[in-house]
């Protein structure tokens, strides 16, 4: 007779499929918005998330990236939540999290990014369904400060990144203890500088005030359906773009992909359960 354990073993699988591969939709989804919006290799060389990010604000719930949020909105300290891309992913030990201006499409990042949010030191806490980013047990060196665009400087891009925050960490002069006000900084000489590690996860808004003076950079159109993730698991999720549409790009793909597995997963553990009966 086949042991019950066994059974939920086979019955579970196609779950444990379905979580992995919606994560790693996640991520290519996210990688392509960093592309399309210009933040790589402007202000990022390269970015290879090994997690996807989950910013939320309260009043407003999840973000999509790249979505179009107001000052007032983003006002509040967000909420982060980090899940691995899949089980060989261990999130252990400490991160920094940063959050900056990168200014609207086309913005030149050699003269630097305004830093809205400087934490090191900071927890995840919670397993890997999700991690919460415990910034508030982190040391603060700037606070977090919500986005406020100058009017008629157009939609600014603003990046929220978790590094990894390894033991031979230490954090230049000027940004080595708590209260540093909101100013301008090179990020990328702030990482080299700092021995940071890798880049974890990554998210971003647009925020703009009033109507731009100029003409903004275009930005092409993130299309999921097309990415490998999406087509391994047969959806399909239409195109989101990747400057300020509100729409998520692994939103529709996430909860539909999650109802079918739970589906199957139903069906499948009533066979298996039946069958058992029936031995």
């Amino acid at each position: 007779m086949i042991s019950v354990s066994v059974i939920l073993s086979l019955a579970l699988a196609p779950f444990v499929l379905g979580q992995s591969n919606n994560s790693e939709l996640g991520i290519e989804a996210i990688e392509a918005h960093f592309t399309n919006a210009g933040i790589v290799p402007s202000l990022l060389a390269s970015f290879d998330p090994s997690a996807v990010l989950t910013l939320s604000y309260n009043g407003v719930g999840n973000i999509s990236p790249g979505q179009a949020l107001t000052n007032t909105q983003v006002a509040p300290i967000p909420d982060l939540l980090v899940t691995p891309a899949n089980s060989t992913v261990q999130l252990t030990g400490n991160y920094t999290v940063v959050m900056a201006d990168a200014g609207p499409v086309g913005t030149d990042e050699s003269q630097g990014q305004t830093r809205h949010w400087l934490v090191n030191s900071v927890p995840l806490t919670g397993d890997s369904s999700g991690f919460n980013v415990s910034t508030s047990t982190g040391l603060a060196i700037t606070d977090y400060a919500g986005p406020a665009p100058a009017p008629g400087s157009g939609a600014h891009r603003y990046v929220i990144l978790l590094y990894s925050q390894p033991s031979n960490f230490t954090a230049p002069d000027g940004l080595n203890t708590p209260g540093v006000a909101v100013s301008t900084f090179s990020l990328s000489d702030y990482v080299k500088n700092s021995n940071l590690g890798p880049i974890v996860a990554g998210m971003y808004i647009t925020v703009e005030a009033g109507t731009a003076s100029f003409t903004p950079s275009s930005t092409a159109a993130v299309v999921t359906s097309t990415l490998p993730a999406a087509q391994s698991t047969g959806s399909t999720s239409g195109t989101s773009s990747g400057s300020s549409d509100a729409a998520s790009p692994t939103g529709n793909t996430s909860s539909n992909g999650a109802g079918n597995v739970f589906a199957s997963l139903s069906k499948t553990v009533a066979a298996a359960i039946f069958g058992l009966i029936l031995l």
